[in-house]
């Protein structure tokens, strides 16, 4: 058994982030990783993604974007070799190829598990961040196995789709970007459409990143759990980052000619049920961005920018109720619905009734025990890269704290 201060598991943005800033405080740590460093951004990424956020927020702890291109927006190879930079510069402790089997309690700590090897530590930090798996709906079973399904991580472009219509389900920032690509590639797309947050690429002169970045979106030390728990539950924003910064939103998707229909509520067959929603859920996204661009205002007027009108209302035609896919020559499905947590390694009593992690801030009711990489871990959403460093640097602090602790106890 090898033995050491805390033990990472997941070598991508948030467990390199911790790692840095464990490495400032002196401690002895390994990071645990099941492929290579950035695994998801190499293997679980569509060919043509970019991220959302421009590259001058894409900071770590010590590290930040040096280049000749601080409004553009990475690609996923070039994010990867980002982090692969960082890990190098940072010398972080990465052993790859390792899968964690079990994770837990002994004396003095935790008992880590995996297929190369048994680790303890007084410490463990869980990093395999919130797009762990695709969260793909029971009703999925139910389609007949001529119409092919994948996800939002398995998808790579157009070309390995079957021939005929696409229904995408899911309206967040990958169910409009598939839609988007795959519509403009000659197929016929149908997209289903839920709970959604839309913003424009661009307000009052600035980048919407750029406004979100300084104002401090849940940011202060006043948001409570409450603020936190509703911000986690909130759809991710409907946004692409590409160099023209165009925006993408339902109506774009609308004027290129993708249908857009409710949220897929049960399949019998080749008949998609679809509720009727759409007017809802396009209402309500509305109302979101008015919010948000309600409090950028504030601080835009504070600092003198240029006024600019918020972007019109949508409205759309009467969604079905039914979808026939044979009928629509549907023959694939591709699910953006978002993702789960998978924690059944971790057998340390820290799960709620729906297998998530229970913590305040990233600290669980275990001590020794922390999570980072979570949506809105403590204030802002892990989608701004910046904010897992963030939220790196003030965990690493409660470790710090718990490892002087315990030394002194040990003592």
């Amino acid at each position: 058994m090898r033995r050491t201060d805390a033990i990472i598991i997941g070598a991508g943005q948030a467990g390199l982030a911790m790692s840095a800033c464990l490495g400032r405080f002196g401690f002895d740590h390994v990071v645990l990783e099941r492929g290579r460093i950035a695994e998801r951004w190499h293997r679980e990424r569509w060919d043509s993604l970019r991220l959302l956020t421009p590259n001058w927020m894409n900071r770590f702890p010590g590290w930040s974007y040096q280049g000749a291109d601080p409004d553009g927006f990475m690609t996923k190879q070039e994010f990867a070799a980002f982090l692969e930079q960082y890990a190098r510069a940072a010398a972080a402790p990465v052993v790859m190829g390792v899968t964690v089997q079990s994770v837990r309690h002994m004396p003095g700590g935790y008992r880590v598990e995996s297929d190369r090897g048994v680790w303890s530590a007084p410490c463990v930090v869980i990093a395999t961040g919130h797009c762990d798996e695709p969260l793909v709906p029971d009703m999925a079973r139910c389609l007949p196995a001529s119409i092919r399904q994948v996800t939002s991580t398995a998808y790579r472009n157009p070309g390995e789709l079957p021939d005929g219509g696409v229904l995408v389900v899911g309206a967040s920032a990958s169910g409009l970007q598939l839609a988007e690509e795959i519509q403009r590639s000659g197929r016929q797309v149908t997209i289903s459409v839920s709970r959604h947050t839309r913003l424009p690429r661009l307000y009052r002169g600035r980048d919407i990143m750029w406004w979100l970045d300084q104002y401090g979106v849940l940011e202060d030390d006043s948001a409570t759990e409450a603020d936190l728990r509703v911000a986690r539950s909130q759809p991710s924003m409907q946004l692409v980052g590409r160099p023209d910064r165009r925006n993408l939103d339902l109506g774009v998707l609308h004027d290129i000619g993708v249908r857009l229909i409710g949220r897929v509520a049960g399949i019998e067959d080749r008949i998609a049920y679809v509720n009727n929603n759409l007017a809802e859920a396009v209402a309500g996204s509305h109302a979101r961005m008015e919010r948000v661009l309600r409090r950028i205002d504030i601080f835009a007027d504070a600092v003198g920018a240029h006024t600019e009108a918020w972007p019109a209302r949508l409205a759309f035609d009467v969604s079905p109720t039914a979808l026939d896919l044979a009928a629509n020559d549907i023959r694939t499905v591709v699910w953006a619905t978002g993702f789960s947590r998978n924690y059944r390694w971790l057998h340390v009593p820290v799960l709620d009734a729906s297998d998530e992690i229970i913590h305040t801030g990233g600290v669980t009711p275990s001590p020794g025990l922390y999570v980072v990489g979570l949506r809105f871990l403590r204030r802002r959403d892990p989608s701004f890269i910046a904010a897992v460093s963030d939220d790196a640097t003030e965990v690493a602090a409660e470790v710090e704290r718990h490892l002087r602790q315990t030394t002194r106890v040990a003592a």
